[in-house]
């Protein structure tokens, strides 16, 4: 879900951009700088991390164990709307900081300052920690956005896009995000899962499927900025990926819950996007262009023929 958070917040922003007649490489910074604050929510897995390496058990580490600390925090104060939309005012404040508006600086570190104070009284330490990093991660962000020339507008624009979009792209595997933290009261909005099909398997499917809908729009917005015809650069090779249709038989039946298999080895699919030897004194950027667009063919191709053969077999 990392690169779906990213390419869909970077699609939109840059597609924003290129409308309103920002030059190319001004689209793909906002773009870039947007996808990055939509990731940034999932700082709170640091928790998970530093649980795991302070405990006993950090060297023989499962995936139970790392999600059972994770969601100990995870989906919480960062995934809030509330909390979102103070931290994009107060990153844009920060980014308006200069010689002559010392008052903007001021102002964002009182804004960024108390998220962190009332997010520390409210759900204690290691909340407030977690948030703590949120927002110097984000002001990380900010000082990369001003250096590739972004002012406090577009930082707004993008730090609000990136983080008011993420809670939203998690709703389709676990349990909804505490979207109006920390406000004593349910959100109202988003009860649990969202439920795409009744079967858990049709469900993940469903939910891989939209994530790979989103890393080829913002494929297509790359493209559509530099110029590029994606047609012309995906492989035949891409045509093997049908292959994977196999794997029913040799993966458990994925769901939510145990969807890393059947990810981890649709995933290795992508590797028939690897340049040939034959192709290697070919310009990079056309190899690279090449690559990822055979691989993320192969990829869906592999999820469509799975999909066709449980159908067909166990739907």
């Amino acid at each position: 879900m990392f690169i779906g958070h990213f390419l869909a917040a970077f699609a939109i922003a840059a597609s924003v951009a290129a409308w309103r007649g920002w030059p190319e490489e001004r689209a793909l910074a906002v773009g870039a700088v947007a996808g990055s604050f939509a990731t940034l929510p999932d700082i709170d897995m640091l928790y998970a991390v530093v649980g795991l390496v302070g405990s006993l058990e950090g060297a023989f580490v499962t995936s139970d164990t790392f999600w059972a600390i994770a969601n100990e925090i995870h989906r919480g104060a960062t995934h809030s709307l509330i909390v979102s939309v103070f931290a994009a005012i107060g990153f844009a404040a920060w980014r308006a900081r200069d010689g002559y508006n010392s008052g903007a600086g001021t102002l964002g570190g009182l804004i960024l300052g108390g998220l962190i104070l009332i997010v520390t009284v409210v759900g204690g330490i290691a909340p407030g920690a977690v948030v703590a990093a949120f927002v110097l991660a984000g002001v990380g962000l900010v000082t990369v956005a001003e250096r590739v020339g972004l002012g406090p507008r577009a930082v707004l624009g993008a730090g609000a896009l990136g983080l008011l979009s993420h809670p939203f792209g998690d709703v389709l595997a676990g349990p909804s995000p505490a979207l109006f933290y920390p406000l004593p009261t349910e959100s109202g909005l988003l009860n649990g899962q969202i439920l795409l099909n009744p079967d858990p398997t049709l469900h993940l499917l469903s939910a891989f499927f939209i994530e790979l809908t989103i890393i080829w729009m913002g494929l297509f917005v790359v493209a559509q900025l530099r110029g590029w015809r994606l047609k012309q650069h995906i492989n035949r090779r891409a045509a093997l990926g049908v292959a994977y249709a196999s794997a029913i038989f040799a993966i458990p039946v994925p769901t939510v819950e145990t969807a890393s298999p059947f990810v981890f080895t649709v995933l290795t699919v992508g590797f028939i996007g690897t340049p040939s030897r034959s192709g290697w004194r070919e310009d990079r950027s056309i190899q690279l262009i090449d690559a990822v667009a055979t691989a993320l063919a192969s990829i869906t191709l592999a999820a469509a023929a799975y999909t066709v053969t449980y159908l067909v077999l166990l739907g």
